[in-house]
């Protein structure tokens, strides 16, 4: 704390809310965010001081069973750990933080991860609402600082029941609140020809460093038309890699990515289709089922949707004009 208190000294009358980027012999590149005279944020971390980020996949000795042989072996298992999103904002003059979610995650991409759930959930909409993304020393915390300009409604983020397939609110509902969100169909003219489709799931498995490793991983990948992977991200959850896709894509300005389709290695619930929908991706296609709102979802506001992709076959319950021989 010594080092950034003598370079905080350096630039005594710097005006706040703006960045300092610098260098220093005992530092990384760093940049400091200041939200008053008094109040800022460092950005980056002194190379003693740089936050631990887990591995994606732990070694463990397991007991392995063929027939009447039993031996010893080692293994690796993927790593599962908390992550606790904090949302920072301005409201009525004060600068508040907030705990807005928290998810069971693979470690790694976790800037992507959160802001691409805060996209998914309509609480940003654009990198410039963003001032600082940066994870909590210590602990499985991020913390997203919006800048002061961005509005933040608490109520309705408390209200995110219709992410969850669980949450007893009938499909109605569910729909409505993303018409009443300013959700909207995507405009794409795109199209996907079936032998693109048909290849992803082999290239994406090929695409999983981590599967390979433990064999307990969902994957979530963008893609063209003419089949090109724009990105891969691995979980434990489902929803949390298509977060980490889409936050990939919101940090490179690409959304609403109406030119790329989505597939996931689980199934296509309700919240995967949401998360594609707001994203403006105009395909979702799964290795798995559809549920009966994702298919509702889809059919309302005309999203391609894919089930059962595997062994060179699949079914279309949305969008099929978006499919090509």
């Amino acid at each position: 704390m010594g080092e950034y208190a003598r370079i905080l000294a350096e630039f005594p009358e710097r005006q706040h809310n703006g960045y300092i980027p610098m260098h220093s012999a005992n530092l990384r590149f760093i940049r400091i965010k200041f939200w008053s005279p008094r109040r800022y944020d460092i950005l980056c971390f002194p190379r003693s001081d740089v936050p631990f980020m887990s591995k994606r996949s732990s070694a463990i000795s397991v007991a392995r069973v063929r027939g009447e042989l039993r031996e010893t072996v080692d293994d690796r298992v993927a790593v599962e750990e908390p992550l606790e999103i904090r949302l920072g904002f301005q409201q009525a003059g004060e600068r508040l933080t907030r705990p807005v979610s928290i998810t069971m995650r693979t470690p790694g991409d976790d800037e992507e991860l959160a802001v691409g759930f805060l996209y998914s959930e309509l609480i940003i909409r654009s990198p410039a609402d963003v001032a600082i993304v940066k994870p909590c020393q210590g602990d499985n915390t991020i913390r997203v600082e919006l800048e002061d300009d961005v509005d933040v409604d608490l109520e309705r983020l408390r209200r995110h029941f219709y992410t969850t397939s669980s949450c007893g609110v009938c499909g109605k509902a569910s729909l409505d609140a993303l018409h009443l969100m300013g959700a909207e169909p995507p405009e794409s003219g795109t199209r996907f020809a079936r032998d693109v489709i048909i290849s992803m799931p082999d290239r994406v498995r090929r695409a999983q460093a981590v599967f390979e490793e433990t064999g307990g991983l969902h994957a979530a990948a963008v893609f063209t038309g003419d089949g090109t992977i724009v990105a891969v991200r691995e979980d434990v959850g489902r929803h949390n890699a298509v977060d980490k896709v889409v936050g990939a894509l919101f940090r490179e300005q690409r959304l609403p990515a109406s030119d790329l389709g989505l597939m996931v290695s689980g199934r296509a619930s309700f919240e995967l289709m949401q998360k594609a929908l707001v994203g403006g991706l105009p395909l979702l296609a799964a290795v798995g089922a559809p549920s009966s709102l994702a298919v509702a979802l889809a059919r309302e506001f005309n999203v391609t949707l894919v089930g059962f992709l595997r062994d060179g076959s699949y079914n279309v319950y949305s969008g099929e004009e978006r499919l090509t021989a």
